[in-house]
């Protein structure tokens, strides 16, 4: 079997050779079985040049338009608006695995054939996710692919294996699912020049013309949302001219630049570190690296002494349910991790005076979830600065005015202390609405527009006559009410808050794979042993109960200072 390894290895390490890859300070190798393989200082480049490869290497969507099976189904997909890029290269990457003579073998002989991303999880592991977003982002993600697999691609693969000369090839809901992850673990922003995805003669033609490279709502994303926050900055924001992209510094003329996502052989064996060891440039000229139209590695530490060491990038600002959710792997004690805290939309339809509740939420463009970084939480719902003025560069904090008409209900002491966002407290204060708080609401915005009677109140106007109407009492209470039903859920696997302390006291927390921590009991002594997903679980659950009673201690000082 090693043999075997080292043959596939040794295989990829000629093909990189022959594709005009230049390892010039680094070489790839096996970091341990959780990472994989890896890429590590070599030698010294003077100039910091670790890696080159040219652009024409990467599987973008532009290839996949240009395969001479696949390309033509593309095109009329894209003409009927069924799919989008990401699409485009999970699917190629499913045919290129089913095809006997690709010439991508030896790259994908070398990406895992399992992954670690709950995707893949067995029925027992799923049972460690229970009560979180990322159970259910899972269940409805696998539920999605299958559908797209049934829908889209077993009869389109098949029939381009055909077209190859390969009839007795079967396409899996597997082949798939590992496209899928193939794509979601290694893909990065590359930098294009616009010249080099819109060729004069293919703009001519037209061959480009419907390809979706700013999508948004990928087919193969729809159902994270709940866990992966939009501004992923590595598999998102696909079309941009500012070379603002994390990780990256671009080497390009500001307004000539497209950015596309896309798979770089060898730069895709980097691993993940909060502290990233080099950054990624395209060269459009070859003025850097002598070769033209070349994506290359370039070292952040020009310091001699860090041979022998991992090269590392930067995957953006992640939580560790994200960092699970694409990528497989948590960070410990992961600085960007983050409470989520959302009222589910299909609740609203049971809540009294819905129709007109909805409408209210609409004109205020309320946010119906915030994510608070886990470092703001270190001392319950209030920065361990609330004595003082917040800071003004700390984004998750928003601060309001004095909305009120008649001067009655004064803007509360805590409110530029507390850190849940006023976008997502004006929803909570909404939903929370009482039939005399509703009929004020109403009142005061007719009041305001009458003299005017096309005029529709401004966002900033229907969240004054809110806050008027009712302050935060019932949105304080629904907040609560939130967080319970968070505890309660991440409870049902564990125990109660006090078993919780129980566990966590008694717990030998090892370096397991997720879900196979266990519990073993010889005679009358328990030697308890949990994995660091299950230790992570059981911990925030006691951490949210700390800040369940925090918030409920604010619910009842704000009461008594209102009217």
């Amino acid at each position: 079997m090693e043999t075997q390894k080292e043959t596939k290895f040794e295989q990829f390490l000629q093909w990189l050779q022959f594709n005009r890859v230049e390892l010039r300070g680094c070489e790839i190798r096996y970091c341990d079985s959780s990472k994989g393989f890896g890429l590590f200082s070599a030698s010294h480049a003077s100039d910091g040049v670790l890696l080159v490869v040219p652009l024409d290497l990467a599987i973008t969507p532009m290839r996949v338009l240009q395969d001479h099976t696949l390309g033509p189904e593309c095109r009329v997909m894209f003409d009927e608006g069924d799919v989008d890029d990401r699409f485009l290269m999970i699917l190629y990457l499913t045919v290129e695995r089913l095809r006997k003579n690709s010439s991508w073998k030896p790259y994908l002989n070398m990406i895992p054939s399992t992954f670690r991303n709950p995707l893949w999880f067995t029925d027992d592991e799923m049972q460690e996710l229970r009560g979180t977003t990322l159970y259910r982002a899972t269940e409805l993600q696998k539920k999605n692919l299958q559908s797209i697999f049934e829908d889209k691609v077993k009869d389109l693969v098949t029939r381009v294996l055909v077209l190859d000369g390969n009839s007795e090839s079967e396409v899996t809901f597997e082949d798939f699912l590992w496209a899928n992850s193939v794509f979601w673990t290694r893909a990065l922003n590359i930098p294009l020049p616009r010249s080099y995805v819109f060729p004069e003669i293919q703009e001519a033609d037209g061959c480009f013309s419907n390809l979706a490279l700013n999508s948004e709502d990928s087919c193969s994303s729809t159902s994270c949302t709940d866990v992966v926050d939009s501004k992923d900055e590595k598999s998102s924001e696909l079309l941009r001219d500012d070379g603002g992209a994390n990780g990256v510094i671009l080497n390009s003329t500001h307004g000539e630049t497209l950015w596309v996502e896309g798979l770089v052989p060898g730069i895709d064996f980097c691993n993940h570190d909060l502290k990233a060891a080099a950054t990624w440039e395209v060269d459009g000229t070859g003025s850097v690296t002598g070769v033209p139209l070349s994506m290359y590695l370039l070292s952040a530490n020009q310091d001699s002494s860090r041979l022998e060491k991992e090269i590392t990038i930067s995957y953006g600002n992640k939580g560790n349910e994200e960092l699970l959710y694409l990528y497989g792997f948590v960070i410990e004690d992961n600085p960007d991790d983050y409470l989520m805290v959302h009222y589910p939309v299909e609740a609203l339809q049971n809540v009294s005076f819905s129709e007109s509740k909805s409408q209210l939420l609409d004109a205020q463009k309320a946010e119906y979830r915030c994510l608070l970084p886990r470092s703001l939480l270190d001392h319950g719902f209030f920065p361990e600065c609330c004595s003082g003025n917040i800071s003004k560069d700390k984004p998750i904090i928003d601060r309001v005015c004095n909305y009120s008409w008649s001067g009655e209900r004064k803007t509360p002491s805590y409110k530029n202390k507390l850190v849940f966002p006023e976008d997502f407290l004006t929803s909570l204060r909404t939903i929370s609405m009482q039939e005399d708080e509703l009929f004020k609401v109403s009142s005061l915005l007719a009041e305001l527009v009458e003299c005017e009677e096309e005029r529709q109140p401004s966002d900033v106007e229907v969240r004054a006559a809110v806050w008027e109407a009712c302050g935060d009492s019932g949105a304080l209470q629904l907040l609560v009410d939130l967080l319970n039903k968070k505890m309660m859920d991440l409870e049902a696997g564990s125990g109660t808050e006090d078993s919780d302390s129980e566990l966590l006291e008694n717990a030998n927390v090892i370096d397991v794979p997720a879900g196979n921590g266990r519990v073993e009991t010889t005679g009358s002594n328990e030697h308890k042993l949990m994995g660091k997903n299950s230790y992570a679980r059981v911990k925030k659950t006691a951490e949210l109960c700390v800040q369940a009673t925090e918030t409920i201690r604010l619910d009842r000082v704000a009461r008594s200072r209102w009217p």
